[in-house]
């Protein structure tokens, strides 16, 4: 298995010289299908609990599953919630995406869940994954668990018009932005190629490049993830397990029958 600390140092230091990282969103409950993309090379995965099916319980195997292969485990939370942050760390996610943060309140509030004091008030709880059950120094643990990374995603038109704001809020290392829901929350729902929202994205890329906060997007397209990262974009965030799984089927059907 590859150490726990390579696979965070590997994430960490191609985003510091401003390499782009690419990994899909997981609807998948089984860790092989994780072990696969991890052994494509993805930098990450992205295991989602707002819009899967999975559990905190089943997570923890895809984590695992995830470290296996070199893998940076990342999990979209439900809400921006105590609750659902904190258990998503304590079983070792060593990134966390919240989705439909909209102003610097709600901001603050997710940095507030996901670090331990000073910086925040997450619940401690050493006999958990994360902390190899007690195993860890506690000292070590409180330490390395408020490096975990915060991704915040960005979602409608009050997030747009809060992007000052929110950029100014410490703690957090990725503004995400979600192309549909933006699109939506436009006018023009599903057009994610549309005008508008590409300008709505680039100048907050613009902004958080200003700021030294790093961006990430969802495409589901090449030439589209191509030309994210020709215009700076740092994580790319590339279809769906299953999307992939199915448009690979989709090909060879249509090349052999």
């Amino acid at each position: 298995m590859v150490n726990k600390i390579d696979i965070k140092m590997r994430f960490i230091e191609k985003l510091k010289n401003g390499d782009t990282v690419i990994g899909p969103f997981s609807k998948t409950s089984d860790p092989s299908m994780i072990e696969t993309m991890g052994y494509a090379g993805f930098d990450f995965i992205i295991i989602d609990l707002e819009h899967g099916p999975n559990t905190i319980l089943n997570a923890q195997n895809l984590i695992r599953a995830a470290e296996v292969t070199g893998m940076f485990p990342i999990i979209r939370v439900a809400s921006n919630a105590a609750v659902d942050i904190g258990k998503a760390l304590d079983i070792g996610a060593m990134g966390v995406q919240v989705p439909q943060v909209t102003t610097a309140d709600e901001a603050k509030e997710a940095v507030r869940y996901a670090k331990f004091g000073p910086q925040g008030d997450r619940g401690v709880c050493r006999f958990v994954r994360a902390a190899e059950f007690s195993n860890k120094d506690r000292y070590a643990y409180f330490k390395e668990a408020n490096e975990r990374y915060l991704i915040l995603q960005l979602e409608g038109v009050e997030a747009v018009n809060n992007i000052e704001e929110i950029v100014e809020v410490e703690g957090l290392d990725i503004i995400f932005l979600g192309p549909y829901d933006l699109s939506q929350a436009l006018g023009v729902g599903g057009q994610i190629d549309h005008p508008i929202v590409i300008e709505k994205m680039t100048n907050i890329i613009s902004l958080c490049k200003e700021k030294q906060i790093k961006t990430g997007v969802f495409t589901d397209r090449i030439d589209s993830a191509k030309e994210w990262v020709r215009l700076g974009v740092d994580y790319i965030s590339f279809s769906v397990d299953v999307g992939i799984l199915q448009e690979a089927c989709n090909h060879i059907i249509k090349e052999v029958v």
